[in-house]
Parts: C-alpha cells; structure tokens; sequence
C-alpha cells in the first residue's frame, strides 16, 4: 500500500490542467466517493499494525496536497476565464456615469478647523487636554473663588458626587496645564469639548464645544488682544466685519470685555439673528489675571498676556444661520448632508 500512496502522491504533484475538465476528472478519480484515495483509507484496516502509523501519516499527506492542489489549480482557471470575459467584454458608452456619493464633515468639525486654521496663521499652537479634571485646573487655579456660583453641583457635572473631580467646563483647564508646563512665549488654542449641568433648549446645551486662546510674553497689552481679535473676526466672517467690546467680568481675566461683531446677515439695520441689534456677541476676552500667572508659576511682574474663548456652536449658528443648536446634536441626515461640499 505504501507504495500505491506513493505512486499517487507524485501524480498529484506533478499534475497540471489547462480546462476545469481536467480538474474535474481528477478529483472524481481520487476523491469521489468511490475514489482510489478512499478506497485506500478502508483498506487501512487490513494494513499491519507495525506499518500503521507511517501508512497513516502517507495517507492523510496524499489526501491533503490532492485536495489543495486541485482547488489552486481550480481557482487560477477560473480566474483566467473569467479575466477572459472581462477583456473580451466592451464598454457600453451609452450608459450614464455612476456617481459615488460624496461624504461631510460635521458642521461643528468645520467651523472648529476653520478657527484653527486662522490662529495657527498667525503662530498659534494647538493644545489639547483630559475632559474629567481636577479642581485645580478648572477652578482654583483660574482665580475662582470658593463660593462661585459654577462649583455648585447644579451648574458642573462631578464624577461620583467627588468635589474635586468633574467634567471640564470650560477649555481653560488645557491653558493651566500649558502654563505650569511651558516658559514664556506662550501662544496656543485649547479646541474641544466642554460640560455644563444646563437644560437643553434652542439656545443651550449641557454639551458645547470651546475654541479658548492664550498668549503671554513680555509687554502683551490689550491692544494686542483687540489686533488679534479682529483679525480673527475678519478671516471669519468677511473683511468688512467689525468688532465692538463690551465691558464684563471673568474670573480669570482682568480687565473683562465681551465681543461682538457687526451681524453679517443684515448688515447693522437689525435683524431676528442679531435682534435687531446689529451686532453678534461671539466670545469672552481679557487681560489674564495676575493671580493666574502666578499660581502656574509665572512671574506676573515679568509677563502679561490675553486670553479668548468662544462657543463652536455660537459661530456656526451665525455662519449657517441656524436658529436652533439641537440640531447639531440629533444626526439628523437631512441637516448635515447640507454640508456634503464642506471641507
């Protein structure tokens, strides 16, 4: 028998076809049901058991390279044939072209590259940071004091009832960990997400995305901050957009302002965007606390700086004009396959 096993062993490594024909009586030879390979195993039995084991091993050898040999011989013809097909097969130029549809980017995710994109002309970085914090990022350190309103459990979202742990409020916290890790000049963007323990309405969300900025340096003055802002507003939303500020009040800035931008909609008559106003509150600004300098270890007698910070959402509603900000939020293909063209 070993020598049957043998015989048929060599066959199969030395066959070759060129039709599927070929292939096909091969395998009915050796492989059907009535084959020789499986005429073979039930003549195993019979085989002296001191042979046993090498009649054995030969058997499932020749077994295994017949049943491999005649699928890699089977799939390279059909292959060939089929690429036969294909060559002999002429286009029909009649038929109208198939187009693939074009993807989008989120509308948020645009406008946050947009903002991205102005700053990092003019030599901003960009940093990122964790969304889960300490109270020393996002409070202490940023000048808040112990009774404001924003570490009252019905304003930020704590982890695990923990006081000292919670879901960042704002992006400032990232400009924090720059500033204890980085000596001046310093000029960088903290773009992401933020939380806020808000009802949801048209106009706000427990959700936001942030773009904050921060630059410090020697004998930076507001006047740099206003220069730099304008820029801003004007890459934004058009070259003959204005800017206004408004005084206010932030824990971590001083002197405050609020800015505005002339309402690109209507153009300063008044409108429902701007509410018939002419102007667009867009970010919060300011000269950086002395106070905040100093406890990231910078020498506020030495250094000054400005800091910004503005709500992704806010900017894309009045570029798209977009009244309701629920709508970023819900997936709704109607809405976000309008800015299938967006880059």
């Amino acid at each position: 028998m070993i020598e049957k096993i043998k015989a048929l062993l060599e066959e199969v490594r030395e066959f070759n076809a060129t039709s599927l024909e070929q292939v096909e009586e091969l395998r009915i030879r050796l492989l059907s049901k009535k084959g020789e390979i499986p005429s073979l195993f039930k003549d195993f039995k019979s085989v002296d058991p001191s042979e046993r084991k090498e009649v054995g091993r030969q058997l499932n050898i020749l077994k295994q390279e017949a049943v491999k040999k005649l699928a890699a011989i089977k799939s390279g013809l059909e292959q060939e044939a089929l690429n036969k097909k294909m060559s002999d097969k002429k286009p029909d130029t009649t038929m109208p072209a198939r187009f693939n549809p074009i993807g989008s980017r989120h509308p948020l995710s645009v406008v946050r590259n947009r903002i991205n994109g102005i700053f990092e002309r003019i030599g901003f970085v960009i940093s990122e940071g964790p969304e889960i914090e300490d109270d020393w990022h996002n409070f202490s350190a940023l000048n808040f004091p112990e009774e404001h309103p924003a570490r009252d459990m019905q304003d930020t979202f704590f982890v695990s009832k923990n006081p000292d742990i919670a879901l960042r409020t704002h992006t400032s916290s990232v400009q924090v960990r720059v500033m204890e890790n980085q000596k001046p000049p310093i000029r960088t963007i903290s773009p992401g997400r933020v939380f806020r323990n808000e009802a949801i309405s048209a106009r706000a969300h427990c959700i936001f995305h942030q773009v904050e900025g921060l630059y410090i340096d020697e004998g930076v003055s507001f006047a740099d901050m206003k220069q730099c802002l304008l820029y801003f507003a004007r890459e934004m939303f058009g070259e003959s957009t204005r800017i206004r500020l408004r005084p206010s009040f932030f824990p971590f800035t001083e002197p405050s302002a609020e800015m505005d931008v002339s309402c690109n909609i209507c153009g300063g008559p008044g409108c429902t965007i701007c509410k018939y106003s002419g102007w667009i509150e867009v970010m919060g600004c300011g000269m950086v606390d002395p106070n905040v300098l100093e406890n990231c270890g910078i020498d506020s007698r030495k250094y000054s700086g400005y800091a910004f910070g503005m709500g992704i959402e806010r900017i894309a509603m009045n570029l798209y004009q977009i009244k309701d900000l629920r709508m970023f939020f819900e997936n709704d293909l109607r809405f976000l396959r309008q800015f299938r063209s967006a880059i």
